[in-house]
């Protein structure tokens, strides 16, 4: 059967979040299919989508409704037949998804790391005593009062523009940032130094886009399956698998990061109390194939060491 292109008139509808950082994964997701296809760009057709997350930025997500928040008005326009295909930072993706999408499309990795982000310091040791600390991430909270319970942690929401600006009005002295986003956007003017993933583990499937279509929809699973990067999938296999057997969400603190080494896959995984009184982090490796239950095997093992009461503030 001939695969039926997008063109001009009839152009690839892909949704997106309107955040700059968004609408360059949405851009890049475009690129890479045009070029994969011999299109042309005008093939595709990017479509901004309000989601709540983005419109309320006064309250903390676990306040407001989660991870879900960032995803689910696309969503809603995807099953609708609004748009053909949405972009997604899968940082944020809800491990369960809406009846009728899928997600098998993941572009190729960026670099996993945080970075500090500071104008009077260039590394979190470097602050002083008592200094504030803006992020609005549970898991930066617990790993920082962890490493630096002097410090002062307040609530600090926006995109790279809006936290630069609060650093420059003394709102803190010093944030955290995703060394992804900063080199997707190509941005050169913010003052970071990267944190090495052995002294702060990142978010499970930080630095990660995801493409989520129709599950009916022929034309869309063949050509991104042109553009999926499979190393990139397996690593993702293992971090959501250890991510969904402990439930995670924006009330849990979890970081998760898997790397391939050959045909092999080495998974670590952390969960921390969200005020950093306790950190419990462990690893595994396994066949690169089987990541999915490596993750769960993670996971289980530290809820093992955890106990049953680890979780009693969600």
């Amino acid at each position: 059967m001939t695969l039926s292109l997008p063109s001009p008139g009839r152009p690839m509808h892909i949704g997106t979040r309107g955040s700059p950082l968004a609408l360059a994964q949405a851009h890049e997701t475009r690129d890479r299919l045009a070029r994969a296809f011999g299109l042309d760009q005008a093939c595709f057709a990017i479509v901004v989508i309000k989601v709540t997350g983005d419109q309320v930025q006064d309250r903390a997500l676990r306040d407001i409704g989660g991870k879900g928040l960032f995803t689910r008005e696309i969503e809603e326009a995807l099953l609708a037949g609004q748009i053909d295909i949405a972009v997604h930072s899968m940082k944020d993706m809800p491990v369960d998804q809406p009846s009728g999408l899928v997600i098998d499309c993941h572009l190729e990795r960026e670099d996993v790391r945080d970075a500090f982000v500071s104008p009077i310091a260039s590394r979190l040791a470097d602050l002083p005593r008592g200094a504030v600390v803006g992020t609005s991430s549970l898991r930066r909270r617990a790993q920082l009062a962890l490493r630096r319970p002097d410090l002062q942690i307040v609530e600090f929401r926006g995109n790279v523009q809006t936290r630069m600006r609060k650093l420059n009005e003394g709102v803190a002295a010093a944030t955290f940032l995703a060394m992804a986003g900063l080199n997707r956007l190509g941005v050169a003017d913010v003052p970071r130094t990267p944190i090495d993933p052995d002294d702060m583990l990142p978010a499970v499937a930080q630095g990660c886009i995801g493409v989520e279509r129709r599950e009916d929809d022929g034309r869309a699973a063949a050509m991104l399956a042109a553009i999926h990067h499979a190393p990139t999938g397996r690593r993702l296999a293992a971090e959501r698998g250890f991510l969904a057997q402990l439930d995670g969400s924006c009330t849990t603190p979890i970081a998760g990061l898997a790397e391939l080494q050959g045909s092999s896959l080495r998974l670590r995984g952390e969960i921390l109390k969200p005020d950093g009184s306790i950190s419990i982090a462990d690893e595994l490796s396994g066949p690169a194939s089987e990541g999915d239950r490596i993750g769960r095997t993670l996971a289980d093992r530290l809820l093992t060491r955890a106990g049953p009461g680890f979780f009693s503030w969600r």
